[in-house]
């Protein structure tokens, strides 16, 4: 097992069961970039130095923001300011307090946006720190005098359906409520020659649909019985919990889809713990092991 950004598992057993191994993240991290100050002009050089100081000499600030291998979150651009504030929160997924968070400060122009600096701390810092910190700039290697300030919040993700179906968690809107886990282990029964066999599974919730990687065979290898141990994250906002529609499994042999079998969200929000896990037939004699569950969010004391 590794944080590299996000933690993974790499399978040495064979018979090992991946629903008991697999570990999921810990919480989410609301993180707020508050505002900075003593921010000065990137530096510029040739003729677009030239050109861009006769235009402008106080930098339209915006930040670039990455929390382990979630996707990059960008902030509004702050237009001529040294000091910008922003105040602006986003919702990162967290897999281990040990993660970085990475601030990276530019300056918008329209001949290509130049670096200010780069901030960086960890989930546990910040944590630690009260959930507030005032963080050092970096500009190629170097200290300089402007500093940002974070504020964070951290959030439990628990298997409790009030606090799931409850916005309370989610403040303004757009905030995430829970998460949703999918988790797909391995498929049985396939039936056809060996060598036509090209499996995968396409699971889908709404309109985000995700695909394992596709199997195919080699010498020594089950292709009727594949094995894929892949896990798929859907971010639960307050709107997705309006008529939510069921999760759909569908058995693929390259791009054509042979079969599926849908789940009920019902079916998951009223199962033991918020987790529907089992064997679901998807036709033709074949079947699909797969696990869904679902988390709320409560405020970490």
């Amino acid at each position: 097992m590794a944080v590299l950004p996000n933690r993974y598992l790499v399978k040495l057993d064979t018979n090992t069961d991946y629903f008991k191994t697999y570990l999921s993240y810990i919480g989410a991290l609301r993180l707020t970039i508050g505002s900075a100050t003593s921010i000065g002009g990137a530096e510029k050089s040739g003729s677009k130095g030239f050109f861009a100081k006769m235009v402008k000499d106080v930098p339209d600030c915006y930040c670039k923001i990455n929390v382990g291998a979630e996707a990059e979150w960008r902030t509004s651009t702050k237009n001529n300011d040294h000091h910008p504030a922003w105040n602006e929160t986003h919702d990162f997924l967290i897999a281990d307090y040990d993660q970085q968070v990475l601030i990276d400060i530019q300056d918008d122009d329209f001949a290509g946006d130049d670096d200010i600096g780069i901030a960086t701390t960890t989930v546990k810092d910040i944590l630690l720190n009260g959930g507030s910190k005032d963080l050092d700039i970096i500009h190629k290697g170097e200290l300089t005098t402007a500093k940002i300030t974070v504020q964070a919040k951290f959030f439990n993700f628990i298997d409790d359906v009030n606090v799931l179906t409850s916005t309370q968690s989610g403040g303004d809107e757009g905030n995430l409520v829970g998460l949703v886990t999918i988790l797909i282990a391995n498929v049985l029964g396939l039936q056809g020659r060996c060598e036509e066999l090209n499996p995968s599974i396409k699971v889908a919730w709404g309109n985000r649909e995700f695909c394992t990687a596709a199997k195919s065979y080699s010498p020594g290898t089950d292709i009727f019985n594949p094995s894929f141990d892949q896990s798929f994250h859907i971010p639960v906002t307050a709107d997705l919990l309006v008529n939510p529609p069921s999760f759909r499994i569908a058995l693929l042999n390259k791009n054509c889809e042979t079969g599926f079998a849908e789940i009920p969200f019902s079916e998951v929000l009223n199962a033991p713990a918020l987790k529907k896990e089992g064997v679901f037939d998807v036709g033709s004699g074949a079947t699909v092991r797969a696990s869904v569950s679902l988390r709320g969010m409560q405020l970490a004391g």
